[in-house]
């Protein structure tokens, strides 16, 4: 079997019937899926038992068919209950595991209980905490919803508005005690703060504690904004809700401040693609991808950054590795990803200490190297844990060698979802070198690997499925079977209706 590395360079080295071979982190990955993005957009208006709202229904259909035009797969939803609701967010769930991009926009009432916040369909029934909690979704559930998706995951929530029912809900310890206010919508003096996972952007109307307005016109401040800047083509998507939180600021007098929660990964993208003679970026690495962004949005970056933006300065960091650049200077990139690391940016404690491992733009310090991979790895940053299994198993660095070690930072790496390390470890499983997993769990982390989006999972089931044992590969046609990506026989042999099955899984449609 093959054991595939991501951003970690090091000798080929044989683990049982494993070897490592190694994939630098910029070579580009073949037989990579389009990129696909997916919407779901939910727009609450005429409530049964609660104030109804005037444009939460125009918002949500404005921003279905701004975001059908620039590309994304959008399902729409209007006035959906709660079973509708757990329905669409479940079909949501599966499709965003093969999505680049997952999308959830809603606009409706939204409820703050004790801490957590809550999106009210429109046949719910609420009068006490209890309610809220069991007719509701919680942003968690949404969180939930668009987790898997590989690249980005982002959630808007045009909700943000004060307390419906005023004195009729019971908000227990701690009750806020507010009339309905006419012309908002939503909770006691706000939505709570947001403190999603890291590669997940949760974006407000209104500041935890504000309430938003729903606009004298037919959609609300804050649709408008987004629906201006986000169909805007060539604008990085995390200066694209900067300027909207700008343009809603700018409309309101200064009454509505929208702010965004939660961080996306290092790498750029644009949500109506690239402008005219513009590179896209939706299939570039970082480093490449950084250096397209207009020098207009390079200004606006140097200055997020010199207001302690890690994002900002990770950009700025890749733009200034690019060898094929006239930016080029690793110096001024290893001043940018120290000033990340230290604000505790993990992807900027991984990039700088590879720096560091090769003497990038700094002296070689192995020692710094290592310090800066484990704090990247204490935070769950799923490459530096990766990583740090190679470099247990092999003794890099200065540590001394220690495969069994080794193993629970394999095992944690495929944990988080990394696709290569998934795979990594499903070979050691079939390999019989964990204790306690077989073919079963082989198959799972095959099957994850497969929707996380790795197609060199892809390529090598596709042409050499007999790597893997008849056990392994039956237990992966089960799997597939059971989610309905095949409907053959469970006997090992990976013919078409396999890897038609395969690619499905993948997210390739035929």
């Amino acid at each position: 079997m093959v054991l595939y590395v991501l951003g970690w360079v090091g000798a080929m080295m044989a683990f049982g019937r494993v070897f490592v071979v190694l994939i630098w982190l910029l070579a580009p990955a073949l037989g990579l899926a389009d990129s696909r993005r997916i919407a779901l957009v939910m727009g609450m208006s005429e409530y049964q038992t609660l104030p109804p709202l005037d444009n939460t229904k125009n918002d949500a259909t404005a921003i279905a068919d701004m975001l059908a035009r620039i590309g994304f797969d959008v399902t729409l939803s209007v006035d959906a209950g709660v079973a509708e609701v757990e329905q669409l967010l479940d079909d949501f769930a599966f499709r965003s595991e093969v999505a680049d991009l997952a999308l959830i926009y809603f606009a409706g009432h939204g409820i703050e209980v004790q801490g957590e916040n809550f999106l009210i369909p429109v046949d719910a029934a609420v009068n006490s905490n209890l309610d809220v909690q069991r007719q509701s979704m919680s942003l968690k559930r949404l969180l939930a919803a668009v987790d898997r998706a590989r690249k980005m995951r982002i959630v808007i929530l045009d909700s943000c508005r004060n307390n419906p029912l005023g004195d009729a809900i019971a908000l227990g310890e701690g009750e806020i005690d507010t009339a309905s206010t006419e012309g908002t919508r939503g909770a006691g003096g706000g939505m709570a703060a947001a403190d999603p996972d890291r590669g997940t952007l949760v974006a407000f109307a209104a500041r935890d504690g504000q309430v938003a307005l729903d606009g004298s016109g037919t959609n609300s401040p804050y649709a408008v904004a987004l629906m201006e800047k986000m169909a805007e083509p060539g604008l990085e998507i995390s200066l694209m809700f900067r300027q909207v939180r700008d343009r809603v600021l700018q409309q309101t007098g200064n009454l509505q401040e929208p702010h965004t929660y939660g961080s996306l990964t290092g790498v750029p993208f644009y949500l109506a693609g690239a402008a005219e003679g513009q590179v896209d970026v939706a299939s570039a690495a970082a480093i490449d991808a950084w250096a397209a962004i207009r020098p207009d949005q390079e200004e606006q970056l140097l200055a997020l950054a010199d207001q302690g933006d890690t994002r900002s300065m990770l950009g700025l960091a890749y733009i200034r590795l690019n060898p094929n650049e006239g930016r080029f200077d690793p110096k001024a990139a290893v001043s940018f990803l120290q000033r990340a690391a230290d604000a505790g940016s993990p992807e900027a404690q991984f990039e700088l200490a590879k720096l560091y491992e090769r003497g990038t733009g700094v002296a070689v310090d192995h020692a710094r190297a290592l310090v800066l991979y484990r704090a990247a790895a204490e935070q769950d940053f799923a490459d530096a844990i990766n990583d740090l299994g190679f470099l247990h198993y092999q003794g890099g660095l200065g540590l001394p060698a220690d495969p069994q070690k080794a193993l629970t930072f394999f095992e944690r790496a495929a944990d988080l979802r990394h696709p290569q390390a998934q795979f990594n470890f499903a070979a050691l499983i079939d390999d019989g070198l964990i204790a306690d997993k077989g073919p079963e769990d082989s198959a799972y982390y095959l099957y994850q690997a497969l929707r996380s989006g790795s197609s060199d999972v892809l390529n090598l089931l596709s042409d050499r499925p007999t790597m893997f044992t008849d056990q392994t590969r039956k237990a992966l046609q089960a799997r597939l079977k059971e989610n309905e990506f095949y409907q053959g026989a469970i006997d090992g042999d990976f013919g078409p209706g396999t890897q038609r099955g395969i690619r499905r899984a993948y997210g390739i449609e035929e």
